[in-house]
């Protein structure tokens, strides 16, 4: 590059416009001496000096340059940054930017500094960025410096439109923290003691990760030993080829469903998928365990979490102003009282907003201030940091104008933004009225019923395609076709079903828990669905379903067979415990005739007249069909005895053999009155939308994908009131 007193050889993306009316940008070739930031390095460009390429004007002493009047150089991956809607991280290394891969994303060296930037898209389509520079307890003061002035290098090249925050480890902000839904994993080590932010298949690795967090999950490398295991805390112990999760007796499912979630990204994405993942609970330890750590000594309770309980927005915060007018940056109270006004904010200037008892720095910039107060208000808040006393992890956000967040302007007395409205705003107002066709209201149509379909938003009549897994641990099973409709009330299930609708393919994934389904399985079964729906390029519609509370869709996807669903036990290999030997389901039927077939306790008191039940006993087996009972009902109970492979004799209601009360322990009371929703067949509840804003009052039928027997909507209009009941 030049013959200048060149540090260390840096690759630089020089920048300049063009001095003519055309003001393109070009490649910078001058000749002169030019100033990197953070580097310390004087730089000699060639002296060739072309002229722009779209207007030919000369090329003149026209470039980006700083306070000094020194040419700015602006880092490559700058040209990477915010080009569109996403996350990007760089590691700080030896005062330079490396990009840190996507799959390591959440993954901290305590000895390094960061850079995060998220750019989000607005309504506008316009990208909006949230600029973040993290530090690591052990890193290094340069290391440190380098990424606050990058940081502020990246603001430039962005124009200032990022909200930028300072981040010290353990205490992230919020914003910070969402970013990253594994959670946060800090890392010993950094770039200067030879660590690297790679994707690899090593399996030469030993070490313990701490996962603790209830908000906001963090795991931490610790020793390698019992003495950093506890009873409150989830641990995964990574040994390369195979990774094991453990979970102490007093850690909350919150901690383990995080720790899962931690421990399969180290499998899927530093492992490549190629390691065997092992979720135990305290008391379980696998052998690899026990021959890696040594006996398991008696480990001490849980440590409860140093909680900071946030304090009110509105506390003590005081304003101060930053200004270099007299050469040298000085730092002027405003105001010690708040709620401030808007109006002392000026647009030439800076600010300091300090809410440092709350554990928060804002910084303001004014769109008009010069650049060196713009350049130096990070440093100003490290600094004030330290004059204040303040702890070192104190957040700072840097605020451009017009880019303030809502915790900022709540220390303001009525804030206002630019772009709100004045007073009631401008009405449109039309010299012609349309024409509305007046139509009279009858309250009788409204119990005219439509189709099963629309009446329950079903998509089809359940003959699309489909597939369905078994929760097992933090993983699924798929289910083998031949048992499609068959559930075990211990088990939770995923089930995918996929669909045309004009002409594209949808997708609905249904999350089927049932009632005896342990807790980790059933909030696993939701991560597991957003998962696949992530699979599924993220259109696929989520609906959660609880054991007995099957919507109509649900029931209709195995073609006309009754759906059976097994009291309590697994349908696992080798988890199956052995059926009881008296067995009673429960046949019962939707308005569609599709049915269910659920399995209660062998007892009289469970028969109820309006439904048809499948007895199956060793001494031998009934179809007993209630008086109230429909024909889908007796022909799901006929299916049923088919799964179970009997053969049932037909039994009417008032013609029981005492054989059939003798295996139920003797003839006992049981439910004989009509059911509620036959009596309402004919007029099924729906739901009504009431409105008089075209001036007549209009009443229309609002198709619903859940339709409850129990609403009743009652419309309050201007005009007149409409009860309308539920048929």
């Amino acid at each position: 590059m030049g013959s200048g007193p060149v540090l260390h050889e840096v690759n630089l993306l020089l920048r300049s416009e063009c001095s003519a009316p055309c003001r393109r940008e070009r490649p910078l070739q001058a000749g002169g001496v030019c100033c990197c930031w953070g580097r310390g390095a004087q730089v000699t460009l060639p002296a060739a000096t072309p002229a722009c390429q779209s207007c030919s004007s000369p090329a003149e002493e026209d470039f980006l340059t700083d306070a000094e009047g020194d040419i700015m150089v602006f880092h490559p991956e700058f040209e990477r940054a915010g080009k569109e809607a996403g996350l990007q991280v760089w590691r700080v290394e030896n005062m330079d930017l490396a990009p840190v891969p996507e799959s390591l994303y959440g993954r901290f060296y305590t000895g390094d500094a960061y850079l995060v930037l998220s750019s989000t898209s607005n309504r506008r389509g316009d990208l909006q960025y949230d600029l973040h520079y993290w530090q690591g307890s052990e890193c290094s003061q340069d290391e440190s410096g380098a990424a606050a002035i990058l940081a502020v290098q990246m603001d430039d090249f962005l124009q200032g439109a990022p909200v930028q925050y300072r981040e010290v480890q353990g205490h992230e902000s919020g914003t910070f923290s969402g970013y990253f839904k594994t959670g946060l994993t800090y890392m010993n080590g950094g770039v200067a003691s030879g660590f690297n932010h790679v994707v690899t298949n090593e399996v030469e690795v030993q070490r313990l990760l701490q996962v603790k967090g209830r908000r906001v999950v963090r795991a931490t490398e610790v020793p390698v030993s019992w003495d950093s295991f506890n009873q409150g805390d989830s641990f995964i112990l990574d040994l390369g080829q195979e990774i094991i999760q453990w979970s102490g007796c007093h850690s909350n499912r919150f901690e383990k469903l995080k720790a899962t979630l931690v421990s399969k990204s180290i499998r899927d994405n530093e492992r490549c998928g190629r390691a065997n993942l092992q979720v135990v609970d305290e008391g379980a330890e696998p052998d690899r365990m026990i021959e890696v750590l040594g006996d398991k000594p008696d480990l001490p309770e849980s440590h409860s979490e140093d909680t900071q309980t946030d304090a009110s927005n509105r506390k003590v915060a005081k304003l101060y102003k930053v200004s270099n007018a007299g050469g040298d940056m000085e730092v002027t109270l405003v105001s010690e009282q708040n709620p401030f006004p808007q109006h002392v904010l000026e647009s030439s200037e800076c600010f300091i907003l300090d809410n440092g008892t709350n554990g928060r720095i804002f910084v303001w910039k004014g769109k008009d201030a010069n650049d060196a107060e713009r350049q130096a208000v990070l440093q100003n808040s490290e600094k004030f940091i330290q004059q204040m006393e303040y702890p070192p992890y104190t957040q700072v956000q840097v605020l451009p104008q017009s880019g303030e967040t809502p915790l900022f302007k709540q220390f303001f007395r009525n804030w206002r933004d630019a772009e709100d409205t004045v007073g009631m705003g401008t009405a449109y107002v039309s010299n012609k009225v349309a024409k509305i066709e007046k139509v009279p209201f009858d309250v009788s149509k409204l119990h005219q019923s439509d189709s099963m379909s629309a009446q329950y938003g079903m998509v089809d009549r359940g003959d699309g395609d489909k597939k369905i897994w078994r929760v097992e641990g933090s993983g699924k099973v798929l289910v083998d076709p031949a048992t499609f409709g068959q559930f075990y009330g211990g088990d939770s299930y995923l089930i995918l079903y996929q669909y045309q609708h004009g002409g594209r393919q949808g997708h609905i994934v249904y999350i089927w828990q049932g009632a005896e389904s342990s807790q980790d399985e059933t909030a696993a079964s939701a991560i597991l669905a957003v998962e696949l729906d992530n699979e599924l390029g993220g259109g696929a519609v989520q609906v959660r379903v609880v054991q007995g509370k099957e919507p109509a869709h649900m029931m209709s996807l195995f073609g006309g067979q009754p759906m059976v669903v097994y009291q309590g036990g697994t349908s696992r290999e080798g988890g199956q415990s052995a059926a009881a030997d008296t067995r009673l389901f429960q046949v019962r039927s939707n308005p569609a005739g599709d049915t269910r077939a659920v399995e209660v306790g062998p007892s009289s008191s469970r028969l109820n007249s309006n439904d048809a039940f499948l007895l199956a006993a060793a001494g031998g087996a009934w179809l007993w069909k209630g008086r109230g009972s429909s024909a889908a009902e007796a022909k799901g109970a006929e299916h049923l005895a088919q799964v179970l492979q009997v053969n049932p004799a037909l039994l009417e209601e008032g013609e029981e053999p005492d054989g059939f009360w003798g295996v139920l322990g003797g003839k006992d009371d049981y439910c004989h009155a009509p059911r509620l929703s036959n009596k309402m067949d004919a007029h099924p509840p729906r739901l009504f939308a009431c409105s008089n804003k075209t001036g007549t009052f209009q009443v229309r039928l609002a198709l619903t994908r859940c339709v409850r027997p129990t609403w009743l909507v009652v419309a309050k209009v201007t005009r007149g009131l409409a009860a309308v009941g539920s048929g």
